[in-house]
């Protein structure tokens, strides 16, 4: 079993098929036996794959922001649920209690939190898997833009091939899997 934590947007104004996608994730996650590790929140994709994972049979840790609870946007059906002071410490605590990181669409939010874990990776402050889910070409501009970032030296290569991409669900978590599975071997 590993604590996977999915990054996704919150809005309520998402079409259906983005909900729908976070769902099937959580779903995923729960009936391969991991824990869901999220932003605690139970609106729009992340209440949605808290749902998934809970349908699925799987653990939910959630961590939120006290001015977030404040809204009443907590997911209070969370198997644990951490308030935190702020949003650096959330980040860094789903950081810490994560194994791996699965990023879906969503926007500023979720895009810091991508460039946050993957950033501290490459520091070598962790050597956990993190995954861009690119459903429907979502992230192909940014997925392009960050090639051409490593063609004119200003991102890595080596970086670069620290983010796993899929383009569905089965397939994010088996490379979840398998590089959860290698990093064990070594």
């Amino acid at each position: 079993m590993a604590r996977i934590c999915v990054f996704c947007a919150s809005s309520q104004r998402l079409d259906r098929r983005w909900l729908d996608l976070a769902h099937d994730l959580g779903m995923e996650i729960g009936r391969r036996g991991h824990e869901l590790v999220s932003g605690g929140g139970c609106v729009g994709m992340m209440g949605a794959v808290a749902d998934g994972a809970r349908e699925g049979g799987g653990r939910t840790y959630g961590v939120i922001p006290q001015t977030l609870v404040d809204l009443e946007v907590a997911d209070t059906k969370s198997d644990e649920l951490v308030v935190t002071d702020g949003m650096a410490s959330r980040k860094t605590l789903l950081i810490e209690r994560a194994d791996a990181f699965i990023t879906l669409p969503g926007g500023l939010g979720t895009l810091d939190e991508l460039f946050e874990v993957w950033t501290t990776a490459t520091l070598d402050l962790h050597r956990k898997p993190i995954l861009l889910l690119d459903y429907d070409g979502f992230y192909g501009g940014l997925l392009g833009w960050l090639r051409e970032k490593t063609q004119q030296e200003f991102v890595r290569s080596s970086a670069l091939a620290m983010l796993l991409t899929s383009r569905n669900v089965h397939e994010s978590l088996d490379l979840i899997e398998a590089s959860l599975l290698g990093a064990s071997r070594q």
